[in-house]
Order: C-alpha cells, then structure tokens, then sequence
C-alpha cells in the first residue's frame, strides 16, 4: 500500500486549502482513511476519517463544519477540503489507511499504512 499526500502550503486565517491522498497497491473498499495533523510539540491527532466503501465520516471537534473528508472512487483519492483556517490548524498533515474493523480508528496506533506528511502553515 502506497499513500501519496499533497496540497499543503501557506494560507492566511479565513482562506482554504484542499489536501490530497492518491492511495494505490489495493483495492480500498474494506479501509478506513484518516486525516491526521502534528503540530510542533504536540502529539499526532486525527482530524476526520472515512470509511472508503460507505462514506460515513468522522471529524474531530476542532474541525467540524469546517472541513470536509470526501472519497473519489475513480481516481483511489482521499481529500480533505479546510475551509475557515486558523493559526491554530498550522500543522503537517498526515494521510493513513487501515483496514474497517467495524469502527473508527481515532489513535495513530490502529492506522498501519501512511503517507508522507505535508505542511499547512496558516499565518494570522
């Protein structure tokens, strides 16, 4: 399994950005994707996930109503659209993959496939 993250870059407080995860070397309809961010001293933290076959999702507090996780089918992407950015979201963002074992998977842990990390800087 291959995840590939992009999208990451520098956006004042307000603006938005959109994170892509190209997944490859399986099929993915019995896996759950996550967002997960790390900011500098902080633990890493799941910022929404997806489970790819249903499209139910989870967001975490921090994040809800402000972005959306979303699964493309024909092209094995994972996004995550951020809209409303704050400072306090500037963070590497982290794609991961795992298998559905009937719940969310909320802990880095649980997660056994992962992307390379890309930087999203919010300047206030």
């Amino acid at each position: 399994v291959q995840l590939q993250a992009s999208g990451g870059g520098l956006v004042q407080a307000g603006g938005s950005l959109r994170l892509s995860c190209a997944a490859s070397g399986r099929a993915f309809s019995n896996y759950v994707m996550g967002w997960f961010r790390q900011a500098p001293g902080k633990e890493r933290a799941l910022v929404a996930a997806i489970n790819w076959s249903s499209g139910r999702t989870f967001y975490a507090d921090s994040v809800k109503g402000r972005f959306s996780i979303s699964r493309d089918n024909a092209k094995n992407t994972v996004s995550l659209q951020m809209n409303s950015l704050k400072p306090e979201d500037t963070a590497v963002y982290y794609c991961a993959a795992d298998l559905w074992r009937g719940s969310y998977h909320y802990t880095p842990v649980e997660y056994d496939y992962w992307g390379q990390g890309t930087l999203v800087t919010v300047s206030s």
